[in-house]
Formats: C-alpha cells, structure tokens, sequence
C-alpha cells in the first residue's frame, strides 16, 4: 500500500493556511530548506488540477540560474575532456566558507574555469523566466520558478504566490545572458 502524499491532505493544508494567516502572508519560507539573496524555498497553498494542495516552492533570480547552467555546461565539457573527472557538490565549512573536496584533479579545475569564462564572453549562455511543476513529488506539488529579480525578497515572494494563484503570473520570454564579476579578496 503506498502511503499518500501528505501535501493533498486537508489537515495538512489547513496547517500551511493557519501558519500563513498568523505571519499575515501568503506563503511561509520553509525552515527545512536553505534560503538566500538569490533563492528561497517556501510553502504556500493553492489549488492545482481542481484539488486543492501545498506548494512546496523554490524561487530563484534568473542570474543563479544563468550560473547553474553555466556551470553544469562546463563540467560536461570537462567530464568529456578529462574521462576520470569527478562531478562534486558544493560544501561548506562552519565558517560558511566553501570547502572542496580532496582529490581534486587541478588541470580539470583549471580547465573547467577557463571553459566558464569562454561561455560566458561568448554570450553562449541564456536564460528566460520560467516556472515548471512537478507532481512527483513527496510533498504536494513541487513548484520551481526562476525570475529576473535582482533578490529574492519577501515582496517578490508575495507578489510571485498572488499572481501565480490568480492565474496573473506573466513570464517574460526575452533570453537574458549575465557576466559575473569575480569576486574580490582582500
């Protein structure tokens, strides 16, 4: 017997609506997942396919997503180049500095920089606004969306639940491409 998705059941439902109603919003981030400038994970409720169910949601801005691809693009390059390159996740310390792992193959990693840089100046990258949903899923119905904002703000939150809700979400189609400053060190 499989068990039923618990984002579909009412209670459930009416735990996300009350959560909502008392920080005065339409949505609650949720605290299980990683929040940040750039994306938010977060639950709100709605209704799809006639049902009503929770949304469990993760926003991003369209600049973290030209990034991700970017990234991904080059280490398909580098997987081709180098057969023994390992893909790895991102980790951080306590510190939340970024810690990489051991073995790291040098030349690949050099090779994976310099292929970044060739995508992003050729512009060979781009992007546009989009939503996609997945009911698939553990948790009600997986809800990704990706927005030219600079941040991810609360506001830009509300504003993305009320329109997508009302059915007044528009997209923009237009391709975008970005250039990353490197950061720098003092």
């Amino acid at each position: 017997m499989s068990i039923p998705n618990p984002g579909y059941d009412p209670s459930e439902i009416k735990k996300i609506k009350e959560a909502c109603r008392q920080q005065n919003q339409s949505y609650i981030l949720n605290e299980e997942e990683p929040q940040g400038d750039e994306f938010a994970h977060f639950l709100f409720t709605g209704t799809y396919e006639g049902q009503e169910v929770i949304f469990d949601s993760v926003l991003y801005t369209l600049r973290l997503h030209h990034s991700s691809v970017l990234y991904e693009m080059a280490e398909d390059k580098t997987a081709e180049q180098f057969p023994n390159y390992t893909r790895w996740d991102f980790e951080e310390d306590a510190n939340g500095e970024l810690v990489l792992p051991e073995g790291l193959d040098e030349e690949a990693e050099n090779f994976k920089a310099e292929v970044m840089a060739e995508l992003e100046d050729s512009d060979a990258v781009k992007v546009k606004e989009y939503v996609n949903i997945d009911t698939d899923f553990d948790y009600g119905v997986a809800l990704e969306a990706c927005l030219h904002v600079e941040e991810v703000t609360g506001e830009i939150i509300e504003k993305f639940v009320n329109d997508f809700k009302s059915n007044r979400l528009v997209l923009d189609t237009t391709l975008y491409s970005f250039k990353h400053e490197e950061e720098e060190e003092d």
